[in-house]
């Protein structure tokens, strides 16, 4: 049985039911998914790019913390947009690093190693193409060099915040004591601005999660009727978490590959997604419990997110 599969039927037959954000990421699900960080509503791009375009020398300066040559590792670099402003940057101020962006996009990993040196003259580019953490060893044994490790977009906000702390955990068990990393959070605000930034107005975010349901009946040989589901977020300003839902409109059954029936009840639903908010000291306390040490905030002009450095303690 192939993983998709495995881990499909797994979520649907659990209780409550779910599916895993990862596999959001089809060749439709990439395209919506670029409508929504266009959408007008969806901010935490936007207000990262402005970080990395308006404060990149200090990034720079920070992130270079002395040292004459390092090693600068992105997990899931994806298309570089953001990093590829540090890069540009530290090219100027004769930086001597090589950038290892890692992704689990094979033709993503080919495209950067192709077209990033094109871009930025005498930049150094290693592609790793694989899980995370799987390729943060293959980095450590190319290179003894001191780490820098960029995990940008709010990407840590996908998992709850106990999950993050263990990320965190196994990130600083990978690296050496010296060694920095950049971690994009996106913060606290007004809970109408985190709303309509995971239920837009044109319904980007809606076909989203409805794409994934597409992608099993294309890839699984399922049956879903996506009419008879409807998106659902909420977000609890207390907890911080924001959470994407699918309701079953309906009593209905659906068949995965042929084979496996699955049932619903009308209004059950399909937990698809958390995207979870932090204040700047919940990022500080984060950091400490996982062995690091905050060295400093770089916020957007509205203090909607934060890119923080750690330091390896």
């Amino acid at each position: 049985m192939n993983k998709f599969l495995e881990e499909v039927l797994e979520g649907l037959h659990s209780e409550p039911k779910y599916l895993l954000s990862k596999y959001f990421y089809d060749k439709a699900g990439d395209k919506l998914f670029q409508q929504i960080m266009d959408s007008e509503e969806y901010y935490p791009t936007k207000c990262e790019l402005e970080i990395f375009t308006t404060q990149t020398h200090e990034l720079a300066k920070t992130l270079k913390n002395g040292f004459d040559t390092f090693d600068l590792i992105e997990l899931g670099a994806g298309d570089a947009t953001k990093s590829s402003h540090l890069l540009q940057q530290l090219i100027i101020e004769k930086a001597n690093f090589t950038y290892y962006p890692i992704d689990i996009s094979k033709s993503m990993v080919a495209h950067l190693e192709e077209i990033l040196p094109q871009k930025i003259e005498g930049l150094q580019v290693t592609g790793l193409n694989g899980e995370y953490f799987q390729m943060l060893e293959k980095a450590a044994q190319i290179s003894s060099k001191m780490k820098v490790v960029l995990f940008l977009g709010s990407n840590i906000g996908n998992v709850p915040i106990n999950e993050a702390e263990k990320f965190c955990k196994t990130l600083r068990s990978h690296l050496k004591k010296g060694d920095y990393v950049l971690m994009g959070f996106d913060l606290k605000k007004n809970p109408q601005i985190i709303l309509a930034a995971y239920n837009d107005a044109k319904g980007y975010t809606k076909a989203f999660n409805l794409n994934l349901l597409k992608r099993i009946n294309k890839e699984l040989n399922a049956d879903f009727d996506v009419t008879c589901f409807d998106h659902y977020a909420m977000y609890d300003p207390e907890t911080g978490a924001c959470k994407s839902y699918l309701i079953s409109l309906k009593d209905q059954k659906v068949k995965i590959n042929n084979a496996d029936m699955i049932y619903f009840k009308e209004n059950e639903f399909i937990f698809m997604e958390i995207s979870q908010k932090y204040s700047i000291n919940q990022t500080d306390e984060l950091a400490i419990a996982s062995g690091f040490k905050p060295i400093k905030h770089f916020l957007d002009s509205k203090s909607w997110f934060l890119d923080t450095i750690w330091e390896c303690v």
